[in-house]
């Protein structure tokens, strides 16, 4: 059985592939949402809750999983670090399969500035007047709060249940939400930034799938827009793909499928 952590929008993609060879498949996400996601696939088991270490160990061992794939989001760091020590304390294959970066084509431009953590953030955000627009999911939302930044901040989020809870609870306005599902095109980006009169975007490097390049490219062509981009954590993998058809092939080559 091939055990697939997923969360991502070509984890999705690479289950409908896979359904073309097997359903002997473990499906892994975060949320019931999530999980209503794959409604339509073939699998064997289906988990719609985080997983701490152990956890993960006894689903894997229960489910004789013989191969872990690695789909989850770019910046999801704790689930794939967590995933390759337990592929390593049951000898377990690991494959990641993660997105490109599309930072390199936007190095050059001086309104658009990287940083590392949530302390450089703040000490970018510090200097920047005027209403900032985080895109960086509910997840972050307490430490971008933990700023303390003087600025107005609108937060764009997902419309679940769970999210806006999470948002009342943090005590955040209801004027300072936008509850939409992206991706979103770079004109509906333009709009919100005319809207709200935004100085600066909070990003993650989401790559193509995750509507990064619509929101840089609604940055570059802003007037005095600021794009603040939280760069990738790097993890060393021993495997890894960011395309699929070389990456459906090495599994046939190797018999996983």
């Amino acid at each position: 059985m091939i055990g697939l952590i997923l969360g991502t929008i070509e984890g999705r993609t690479i289950t409908k592939t896979l359904n073309n060879y097997t359903d002997d498949l473990l499906l892994s996400v975060v949320s019931s949402y999530g999980g209503s996601l794959l409604k339509d696939f073939k699998y064997k088991i289906l988990n719609t809750k985080p997983l701490k270490e152990n956890e993960l160990k006894k689903l894997l061992i229960d489910s004789n999983v013989n191969l872990i794939v690695d789909v989850s989001h770019p910046y999801a760091v704790n689930i794939t670090k967590t995933s390759i020590k337990v592929s390593k304390e049951l000898n377990i294959p690991y494959i990641r399969y993660e997105r490109k970066s599309i930072l390199d084509k936007y190095k050059n431009f001086p309104n658009i500035i990287e940083v590392n953590d949530y302390e450089s953030l703040g000490n970018v955000l510090n200097k920047i007047e005027g209403n900032i627009l985080n895109t960086t999911g509910s997840r972050n939302l307490s430490k971008i709060l933990d700023l303390n930044l003087k600025n107005r901040i609108i937060h764009r989020v997902l419309p679940t249940i769970k999210v806006i809870s999470e948002c009342e609870n943090l005590n955040l306005r209801v004027d300072d939400i936008i509850a939409m599902k992206g991706p979103f095109s770079k004109d509906l980006n333009l709009s919100l930034i005319k809207e709200f009169n935004i100085k600066a975007i909070l990003l993650k490097d989401s790559g193509i799938e995750g509507g990064s390049l619509e929101k840089l490219d609604a940055i570059l062509e802003s007037d005095d827009v600021y794009g603040i981009v939280i760069r990738r954590e790097k993890i060393s993998h021993a495997l890894v793909f960011d395309n699929e058809d070389k990456f459906i092939n090495y599994l046939l080559e190797k018999g996983y499928i």
